[in-house]
């Protein structure tokens, strides 16, 4: 009989074929953990389409906060062949795999031969005891509650907790196949190896399981915004779903419109009340999008704009992430306007990124972007519950028809050493204006006098600089004395905090700055780069966009570039091996 093994990190693997319930299983696994304590992140990896092809979903848990999924799974739960495949060759000697083997017996071909398999019937049962095959997903979790030797009573109740929506007759039997699968796991397979896990209880303060577009759609709200226009697109679609749940009771409204191009020019007549707006999109809805942004940058309408990145181009790849919008957010569109992107790396920064670009975009009237990415976007983690006390809404240079009475012209266009000009919403008596998309002269009427054309165009450029000590500023970590350097931002903060631990044990020192303002590039980005002697940036694309950002604004010759294309994110293992490599390689070069 083995000893089981405390749990400090654990990763788990539920696979199958869309349609199985992998994701469920998933959520009751996460109710269990929770409850013991510990920290958690989710990920899922889903094919686009309504049923059929692999969908699988990670838990990593453990005893400390972790932002990124664990280098090797050590519990795999297939509903099919095709999940053990994909994944065996990655598993670890000492893996446990549970297999559903009401089709046919596993195939170890590609498994160690010291990886433990336990096969049992889920489907068959379950389709022979209660009529259906869906209940094989309560019958794999107590079979997985069984082997962490936690105790029914507490398994059964996360299992009723996790499923409390569905009617009595429908969760009746789930809870009992959740019972039949802890007596096949006692009967089949515990007798033969025993327990290989002993969940315990450890501490760890309160928390919130929440995503990154649900965190960013809070933020939003938290801020005063009330108004969002959006069209469904992977992975963007929860911020859309979370507001049309939550606005409605704050007196806001969240609606779906036709395409992209309605959303945005919807967000941008909302925007014009008054009404704090936002829309979101994902990488190919973004690109249509680019001329409403525009005209918000140039008309000078207060907007959010939330993409959640994947990976392109066109359709490209819906339900993978990617980093390859950097260029376009940045630069996109039209003709030259000042914008702001900010890049949430977890949670915790989406809901306060979500209420400062809610601010900002009222101070410098123009379109704040918010750029997440599908790992930030969809993966949930536990952070520390959001501090709804902290966030105040800003109207900025908002006049009010006392203001207005007072001035003896209203110029809504006024030219202002901050590029921000006064603005009263349309309605405000006394504030009558235009608003076009052409080039204008203070009081909104079009020109194309080259010297009012250069006085508009340098007003609206000096927005950023009467926010840029207010933008938000990155998350350092590591060795601060350190000569080497890691930078990411998105999706990579999580993996380059814990590769920089990692590499300080092990007696390289790094240190790591996780990049939250984009755009413009902080004075802080540039110091960090001077002071170390090579810094390694890490990002989702071919191109390298974030070094060549970086390099554009200091022609800095220290930047290295780690890249992954291939819509798996970095893990912590491969990249501290990448960051190894690179500096045997940067000795040799030195001793020649």
């Amino acid at each position: 009989m083995t000893i089981p093994a405390k749990i400090d990190d654990l990763t788990i693997m539920v696979a199958g074929q869309g349609g199985d319930g992998s994701l469920t299983v998933m959520n009751v696994l996460s109710e269990l953990f929770g409850r013991r304590g510990y920290h958690l992140y989710k990920s899922r990896n889903v094919a686009s389409r309504i049923k059929g092809g692999i969908a699988a979903a990670q838990m990593r848990a453990s005893i400390v906060s972790r932002g990124c999924t664990g280098d090797q799974i050590d519990l795999v739960v297939a509903f099919d062949q095709e999940a053990v495949t994909n994944v065996g060759p990655d598993l670890p000697p000492d893996a446990v795999v549970v297999f559903d083997s009401s089709d046919k017996p596993l195939d170890r071909s590609t498994l160690a031969d010291t990886i433990r398999v336990i096969e049992i019937p889920f489907g068959r049962y379950a389709v022979r005891d209660l009529r259906r095959d869906l209940f094989k997903n309560s019958m794999s979790f107590g079979v997985i509650s069984q082997l962490m030797n936690v105790d029914q009573d507490e398994a059964e109740d996360c299992l009723r907790q996790t499923l409390r929506r569905l009617p009595e007759r429908v969760l009746l039997p789930n809870i009992d196949s959740f019972v039949d699968g802890r007596k096949f796991a006692m009967d089949d397979a515990i007798a033969a190896g025993g327990y290989p896990w002993h969940l315990e209880r450890v501490t760890r303060e309160k928390h919130l399981m929440i995503n990154g577009n649900d965190a960013v759609a809070f933020g939003f709200m938290a801020a005063g915004g009330r108004f969002f226009a959006g069209y469904p697109i992977t992975p963007a679609t929860e911020i859309m779903e979370w507001l049309q749940k939550h606005l409605p009771a704050k007196g806001g409204v969240a609606m779906q419109a036709e395409d992209e191009l309605a959303a945005v020019n919807i967000a941008l007549g909302a925007a014009m009340t008054g009404v704090r707006t936002m829309t979101a999109t994902s990488s190919p809805g973004f690109s249509l999008m680019a001329e409403g942004i525009g005209h918000a940058g140039s008309a000078e309408i207060p907007l959010v704009i939330a993409n959640s990145q994947r990976a392109g181009p066109s359709t490209g790849m819906p339900t993978k992430p990617e980093q390859s919008d950097i260029d376009m957010m940045i630069h996109g569109g039209n003709g030259e306007y000042p914008r702001v992107v900010l890049a949430p790396g977890n949670p915790g920064d989406g809901f306060i990124i979500g209420a400062a670009a809610t601010n900002l975009a009222q101070r410098i009237q123009g379109p704040v972007i918010i750029a997440l990415d599908q790992a930030v976007a969809q993966d949930a983690r536990s952070v520390t519950p959001f501090d709804l006390e902290a966030v105040e809404p800003d109207d900025a240079a908002r006049l009010t028809e006392e203001d207005l009475a007072a001035m003896e012209t209203y110029r809504r266009y006024e030219l202002n050493p901050s590029g921000v000009s006064p603005w009263a919403v349309p309605g405000t008596k006394g504030g009558m204006n235009l608003v076009t998309g052409n080039e204008r002269n203070e009081w909104g009427l079009v020109t194309t006098v080259p010297a009012k054309r250069r006085e508009m165009m340098d007003k609206r450029a000096a927005k950023i600089e009467h926010v840029r000590a207010d933008l938000p500023r990155g998350v350092t970590g590591g060795d601060p004395a350190a000569r080497i350097g890691i930078v990411g931002c998105g999706m990579q903060s999580g993996v380059i905090a814990e590769t920089a631990e990692r590499l300080n044990a092990a007696g390289t020192a790094v240190r790591y700055l996780q990049i939250r303002t984009l755009w413009p590039v902080l004075e802080e980005t540039a110091d960090f780069i001077r002071g170390c002697d090579h810094v390694y940036v890490v990002e989702q694309n071919s191109e390298g966009q974030l070094m060549h950002l970086l390099n554009g604004h200091g022609a800095f010759g220290n930047l290295r570039s780690l890249k992954k294309y291939d819509g798996v994110p970095f893990r912590c293992a491969d990249l501290v091996q990448h960051i190894i490599n690179g500096e045997a390689k940067a000795v040799q070069g030195d001793a020649a």
